[in-house]
This record gives structure tokens, C-alpha cells and sequence, in this order.
């Protein structure tokens, strides 16, 4: 991962646990790292319950760009892409989540007809990858979003596995690394979101995923796969079903997860959707998840998407809401992370860049412009690779892990803020 701490910004608990790191490895300090993603750095893989890299832990604070491939596919608005990475990892994020498709036949569809490819906008994702890769951050890459009939119907399936075979084998043009080889890539995902109103069941996903996940392993056994799921339980855990935010999407977190090729299970918590729940929710919706990934899945489960609205008319006021919300949520993921449970991390929805009004759904950050918000998600990121290096060196950090303090995340505010924060990017107003 690459890493960059942000002094300015590490509040006294993030800077006690850096503290308690440096003692416990023998008076050796090793409180900041970058590993570039190389062949080096090999495939990100599973330990048990948990990710590694070559056998090292490997915990992270990530973040959503689905819009990537689409904004690369114009050279000429390729700095977005650059500037999101850059800006990623200044603030130590370290996993990338993005799309891999886009059907249709606009000039920025991948896909234009079943099995007919828009070779630029396909360099447009060699492009993506290939700068992840300079930055040094992990991308999981999803291959499509569903409807009903893409669960059953023969021709639709075989147009799936197609596309799926196309993206795996491709060989980017740019680094002539074959995906399939690429360690850039940390894990491939069936589908984003999975739903299908017409079988509550369960069962008709459940079969698409055991299916799809055979298929994505017989080419590619190297990369991690995951489903997409946002964490509905179904029928296989009635007792759970309670904790669905008063709706069915026809989909079954446990079983789902539980197929032998699926590597890692994921939620999505959205408190917006759930006006009357909130923060209740959330707490509640990812500590029945930790427990059933730590207890009956035994996979590592990730945070894949999480946010809160920032834009309305008050605007400023929901800044702080959305800041308090992530406050919120990266104190579970790390707390969880500290208790040895099998949280790898999460990633906030979404980082954008300046000019992107078309993609901003309302959740859109950009980081240069949003210093309380960067200076969360660095501590996050600072925070989540200390415990990284703790767990690297075995049981001999054991006493400093369960005396790491629990993180408390400063919010900076106020013009100076944002004009240091601009300086020490080296970005102009």
C-alpha cells in the first residue's frame, strides 16, 4: 500500500498507537511504509479469516470511483483519474473499488453489442489499472450489474460469461501485464448488487453466484473473487431477516458467501435509506455481519460501500453529518479490526475530482477540497496499517494490539484549513 501520514492531522490516540508500534518492535521504528504494487508485491491472498500479501497481514482503508474506465476513455479528462489516485494515496488509501463494464451504445459503452468492444474505451480501463498501479493502490473491479432475467436465461448468461472471459484475458496495452497476472488487481466482483424481485428465495441468485464463481476461478484462480452483495439475509438465517431495513431484494448473504470459490463476503451501509434507524442501524447491521463472517462464513467480510449525503440545501451542516458518520463507521471497522475479528476494511462511496458535477450522486467527495473529511480518512488509513505492522510481527505484539487505543478522529475546518491542505498538496486555488 502506499501511505502517507498526515501529521498535522493524527490525533493524540492515533499518535499513542504509532507510539505503543515503535516499542513493541524491539525500539525499532517502522511507523510509516510504502510497497508498490509490483510483482513484488505479489497477489493479495487469504489467511484464514483474514487478506495477506506474500503472508503479511493486510488491512486497509479504500474508496469507490466507479466512473474511472468511463472518465479515461477521453484522454483528454484522464488527470481526473490521476489526480483521485494521487489525492488517494496522499491520504493513504490503499483499495480502489471501479467498474469494469458499461453497456450500450453511447461512444463511452465498453460493451456495444453482446461481444463487440469499443477497443478505446476498453484502453481507457488499461489505463485505470495501469495507474493504480503507479500509485500503488489494489483495485477490485466489478463485471456487471443485474436484472432479473440475467440470473436464468441461457443466451444472457453465456453473454456474461463471455464478457467476464474477455476482461480476465485482456493484456493491458500499457503495461503488457495480462489481467489475469496483474497483482495490481487485488479481487474480481460477480455483480454489483445483486437483486431479483421475482424469487424471494434466494435460491435463483444463489445458483447465478455458484455457477458464475466456477466459471471466474477455471480462468483466473490467482485473483480473489467476491459476490457484491450489499448483505440482505434470506432464508438460510430466518432469525436474521430482522435486521433487513424493512425490505427483500431476493438474496442470501450466508449462502451466497458460503460457496467454496467465493473468497470474501461484503455489505453496503447506507443510513440515508433508513431515515429512522441511522446510526442504530448501521452499528447493528455491521456487528451482525462481523459475527457471521468471523463465525459461520470464516472469510474475511469488507465494508464495500459506505456514506452519507453531503449535498442538500444545508449543505455545510451535512458535512459535518457525513463526517461524523464516517467518524463512526471507521471507529467500527477498526475496532473490529483490533479485536482480531475478520473486518479487512472499508470503502467510503465516493472520491471524485474537480468538474465532475455529472457523477456527484450527492455522496461525491473531493479531497482537496474537503480537508475535515481527508483528515478522517488519513487517520483511518494511518490507523489500519499500524495495526497492519502490530499483527506482521506476530505474538510478541499481542499486549501492544489489546492496548491500542480506540481512535479518535479530529474534524478541521475553517478556511486556513483548507488553504494549508491546498499548500501541502501542492494545488492551486
Amino acid at each position: 500500500m502506499a501511505t502517507h501520514i498526515k501529521a498535522s492531522y493524527l490525533s493524540q490516540s492515533v499518535i499513542a498507537l504509532a507510539s505503543i508500534l515503535c516499542l513493541s518492535l524491539f525500539g525499532s521504528c517502522i511507523c510509516e511504509a510504502k510497497v508498490n504494487v509490483g510483482e513484488e508485491a505479489g497477489f493479495v491472498q487469504i489467511n484464514g479469516a483474514n487478506f495477506a500479501i506474500n503472508g503479511t497481514p493486510f488491512l486497509f482503508n479504500g474508496f469507490n470511483a466507479y466512473w474511472m474506465m468511463n472518465v479515461a476513455t477521453d484522454p483528454s479528462e484522464r488527470n481526473k483519474v490521476s489526480q483521485v489516485l494521487h489525492d488517494a494515496a496522499d491520504a493513504g488509501l490503499s483499495v480502489c473499488r471501479a467498474w469494469a463494464f458499461a453497456d450500450g451504445a453511447d461512444d463511452k459503452a465498453l460493451q456495444i453489442s453482446p461481444g463487440v468492444y469499443n477497443e478505446r474505451v476498453f484502453q481507457g480501463l488499461d489505463f485505470v489499472v495501469a495507474e493504480a498501479r503507479k500509485y500503488g493502490l489494489r483495485l477490485i473491479l466489478s463485471f456487471n450489474i443485474s436484472d432479473d432475467d440475467f440470473y436464468t436465461n441461457p443466451t444472457v448468461k453465456g453473454y456474461y460469461k463471455s464478457h467476464v472471459e474477455r476482461v480476465i484475458t485482456r493484456i493491458n496495452t500499457i503495461t503488457k501485464i495480462p489481467y489475469s497476472e496483474d497483482t495490481t488487481i487485488m479481487a474480481w466482483e460477480l455483480i454489483n448488487e445483486p437483486r431479483c424481485q421475482v424469487d424471494y428465495s434466494r435460491r435463483m441468485v444463489n445458483d447465478w453466484v455458484q455457477e458464475m464463481a466456477v466459471f471466474v476461478k477455471s480462468l483466473d484462480s490467482r485473483h480473489l473473487l467476491e459476490v457484491g452483495m450489499e448483505g440482505f439475509y434470506g432464508d438460510t438465517t430466518p432469525e436474521r431477516k430482522q435486521m433487513n431495513p424493512g425490505y427483500q431484494v431476493g438474496t442470501d448473504f450466508i449462502s451466497s458467501n458460503l460457496v467454496k470459490e467465493i473468497d470474501f463476503a461484503t455489505i453496503h451501509a447506507y443510513p440515508d435509506q433508513c431515515e429512522d434507524l441511522q446510526l442504530a442501524f448501521m452499528q447493528q447491521w455491521m456487528s451482525s455481519h462481523y459475527e457471521d463472517s468471523r463465525t459461520v462464513l470464516k472469510k474475511p467480510l469488507v465494508i464495500a460501500e459506505f456514506g452519507k449525503a453531503g449535498k442538500d440545501p444545508d449543505y455545510n451542516i451535512n458535512i459535518n453529518k457525513r463526517d461524523s458518520y464516517m467518524n463512526a463507521v471507521y471507529r467500527n471497522i477498526y475496532m473490529e479490526a483490533k479485536s482480531g475479528g475478520t473486518v479487512g476494511g472499508g470503502l467510503v462511496w465516493q472520491l471524485l475530482a474537480d468538474g465532475m458535477s455529472s457523477y456527484d450522486d450527492g455522496y461525491g467527495i473531493i479531497l482537496s477540497e474537503n480537508p475535515s473529511t481527508d483528515g478522517i480518512i488519513s487517520q483511518q488509513s494511518h490507523a489500519m496499517g499500524t495495526l497492519s505492522h502490530l499483527l506482521t510481527h506476530g505474538p510478541q505484539n499481542h499486549v501492544a494490539i489489546n492496548h491500542a487505543p480506540e481512535v479518535e478522529f479530529e474534524q478541521v475546518r475553517g478556511p486556513s484549513s483548507v488553504a494549508n491542505l491546498r499548500h501541502r498538496k501542492g494545488l492551486r486555488n
